[in-house]
């Protein structure tokens, strides 16, 4: 019976075999493999601080944050005397949104909530929100108070969408960018 369908699924013409899948994991496995991840970690990480900084300055527009706070980074950091503050708190914010958030991101996605990965995004992003509402609060109180939770958790959901959307656009197209 040559039109019968295979007995097994996957035992047809057009079976995927155990060298195929190998040669794809070793893609993934080599060094230029993990370089290609860790660039588009870095480029979901600048995609979502640009989204996000566009919420913080909203944010500043109402009164509800300064973009100046950030610059308590520069003073932990011990740099604060040699070169503008807010320059180097907001490199050291940059790096910290390009760097290790997209590496955790990647290493959590999987069992964060969401269909698709920009929902896991914006899951992992309010997760993160919880930290920063706490460390870079500077006394607000009232509406203030309250537009500060507010556009701060916005700003991170936004960051975290915007991180899952360009992992998500990258997820099939591995040899697009080296």
């Amino acid at each position: 019976m040559p039109d019968s369908p295979p007995e097994f699924p996957g035992s047809g013409d057009d079976a995927v075999t155990e060298d195929d899948t190998m040669a794809e994991a070793n893609e993934f496995d080599s060094l230029g493999g993990i370089v290609t991840d860790g660039v588009v970690g870095a480029a979901g990480g600048l995609v979502g601080t640009a989204m996000m900084t566009v919420v913080f300055l909203i944010a500043q527009s109402v009164g509800a944050f300064a973009l100046t706070d950030i610059a308590v980074l520069a003073e932990f950091a011990g740099l604060s005397a040699y070169v503008p503050s807010v320059i180097v708190g907001y490199s050291i914010f940059l790096v910290g949104g390009m760097v290790p958030w997209p590496l955790l991101f990647a290493s959590l996605m999987a069992y964060l909530p969401g269909e698709s990965t920009p929902v896991s995004g914006a899951f992992f992003g309010a997760a993160m929100w919880t930290g920063f509402v706490v460390g870079f609060y500077t006394g607000q109180s009232g509406l203030e108070l309250l537009l500060y939770a507010l556009l701060t958790l916005v700003a991170h959901v936004v960051y975290g969408i915007g991180l899952g959307a360009v992992f998500d656009y990258f997820a099939e197209r591995p040899d697009s960018i080296v």
